[in-house]
């Protein structure tokens, strides 16, 4: 909930309205101040409301975004107008495509008229398809309002865009009216309590498929967390006897002896064949779209997909059953009538597999147990098994894009559902991966934050490192330095394209963190990750670079898969 604040005593204006509707509604902000916002920050902060200065407003919109992904609750970022505004267009696009509710407070053209340098920022949110609010002395608090309302309702950011001459306009007498009344629309699945007749039906026979499966499986994505089901998803598992699975946005959501981790790309290789076995799948609160589906190969042709979501979401193969409910009200009527279904004694799938495979076996997979490629830099999975090891368990792990993306979730332990952050990989973008660490450490302070990073996105997000070393209280940078863009190098090497674009100045990241005030630590060989856990022994605190040199010639497996289809 939103910490009160200290009251003091400002001219009652069109910034100071939209600042007083954050400190009611919001426990941070993310931004960076300009003449079109400065107001509005100088409000918040003069009243010590928490917000933090990034240093590019891309990263601000993105930390944001990672601070709601980690559970800090709704995201609130502002910029300044025109060229401040257009840097955080791919930000906000992944922002939308994630569905983060945000409230993004930039300016705009003023209410009399644009100058020559002025945008048209509406119709780049419209071509977005964002909402937006212009706020005035008439709406600004009514608009400030309904921005966090629409934000929180449909899980997707709203925008205000505050006029540059109306920032210390005072707000009119009597002024509470909204300037879109028609953005407040419904959502998109409104919940029914009671359920209706058809709803129910259609539960009925969800139930019937999974009492009669002999081999269930259940997906469980980011709508199991946020509807907090996760126990009756548990239940219903071992009801059935499913092996389950989740997605990268709900990792260990549900734990345990028979998860075999995230589905799609970063599924390990021994389990895919248990995954393609089964013969009912139940998608609950994910988008099952094609990284989670593994291009459509992770299950059989044959296999019964269910899916139950808030919303339809683009998939990548047929989905035989799809129902769009409310998952708190629907799992635990879902759970009885299943219970109905299954009384007595049966055997389960869990009962013919025994145990689940290890997910990785030294014995029958040696390939993936190599300290080294075959260019002799370091194996990228012998790396993030051993910082694994090392760095402290208690630890929130974020990331930025890029191939190096494809083993992070799959050697690299995360305690909870909300201690995974992935932002970028909604929309395919790299370049965030600093900015998410900042909100992550703002959402997460007392956790380790790791950082994981590749040499292109970490170039291109280098703008925001001083503000990682600045916010966050312990932490590791880890840029999986291959001296490429890898996605790019593997995909279209395969095709014959020159690759003089792909690559890159094998950078010296350690010494680029040391001029930013972080220590920093060049990995070359597996020995020098000593250097890494005596610094951690002698000092717990601040943040570590760390430049682990690896491999070029080491494909992660969903590159693997695009490459097959090639």
């Amino acid at each position: 909930m939103p910490t009160p604040r200290t009251e003091t005593t400002l001219a009652a204006t069109v910034s100071t309205a939209i600042a007083d509707v954050i400190l009611a509604r919001a426990d941070h902000v993310f931004g960076l101040v300009g003449n079109a916002n400065s107001h509005v920050v100088s409000h918040l902060t003069s009243r010590g409301f928490p917000y933090t200065a990034t240093r590019h407003e891309a990263g601000a919109v993105a930390a944001a975004d990672a601070f709601f992904r980690a559970g800090g609750g709704i995201a609130v970022a502002t910029t300044t107008c025109g060229a401040g505004f257009t840097n955080t267009i791919t930000a906000l696009a992944e922002a939308k495509a994630a569905r983060v509710p945000m409230v993004y407070v930039t300016g705009s053209a003023p209410a009399a008229g644009p100058r020559h340098f002025d945008l048209n920022q509406a119709a780049l949110l419209d071509a977005l398809g964002i909402d937006h609010f212009t706020p005035t002395p008439a709406t600004a608090a009514a608009d400030a309002h309904a921005a966090f309302a629409l934000a929180q309702t449909h899980q997707e950011p709203v925008v205000l865009l505050l006029p540059f001459d109306l920032q210390t306009a005072p707000l009119a007498d009597g002024g509470d009216v909204l300037s879109r009344p028609e953005l407040l629309r419904p959502a998109h699945a409104t919940p029914t309590r009671p359920l209706s007749e058809g709803t129910r039906a259609e539960l009925a026979a969800i139930a019937d498929a999974l009492a009669g499966a002999r081999r269930p499986l259940i997906l469980s994505g980011r709508g199991v967390v946020h509807a907090g089901v996760a126990d009756d998803v548990a239940a219903l598992g071992d009801r059935i006897g499913a092996v389950h699975m989740h997605s990268a946005m709900a990792r260990n959501v549900i734990g345990g002896e028979w998860c075999m981790g995230t589905a799609g790309g970063f599924t390990h290789r021994a389990h895919v064949p248990i995954a393609r076995d089964a013969d009912v799948v139940l998608v609950l609160g994910a988008s099952f779209n094609a990284f989670q589906s593994r291009g459509g190969s992770l299950f059989s042709p044959d296999t019964t997909i269910i899916h139950l979501t808030l919303e339809e979401h683009p998939s990548n193969r047929d989905v035989d059953k799809r129902l769009l409910c409310d998952l708190t009200t629907v799992m635990p009527v879902l759970g009885g009538l299943v219970a109905d279904r299954t009384t007595g004694a049966r055997a389960t799938w869990r009962d013919e597999l025994g145990a689940l495979p290890p997910a990785e076996d030294p014995a029958t997979q040696p390939e993936l147990f190599h300290e080294r490629g075959a260019d002799g830099r370091l194996d990228p999975r012998a790396a993030l098994r051993e910082l694994n090891r090392i760095l402290p368990s208690q630890r929130t792990v974020c990331t930025d894009g890029g191939h190096f993306l494809g083993w992070v979730p799959m050697y690299l332990d995360s305690p909870d559902p909300r201690a995974q952050v992935l932002v970028g990989t909604a929309i395919q973008t790299i370049g965030l991966g600093f900015p998410t660490a900042i909100g992550v450490a703002a959402a997460r302070p007392d956790d380790y934050n790791v950082l994981v990073t590749g040499d292109g996105g970490g170039l291109m997000a280098l703008s925001d490192a001083e503000t990682v070393f600045r916010t966050v209280r312990r932490g590791a940078v880890i840029v999986m330095n291959d001296a490429a863009y890898g996605a790019e190098l593997h995909q279209y090497r395969a095709e014959g394209l020159d690759t003089a674009s792909m690559v890159i100045d094998d950078i010296d990241f350690a010494a680029v963190g040391r001029a930013l005030g972080a220590r920093g630590v060049t990995v070359a060989d597996m020995s020098d990750f000593a250097r890494v856990a005596e610094l951690l022994d002698d000092d717990p605190n601040g943040v570590i670079i760390i430049d682990v040199k690896i491999s070029r010639e080491v494909i992660a497996d969903f590159i693997a898969e695009v490459l097959k289809k090639q």
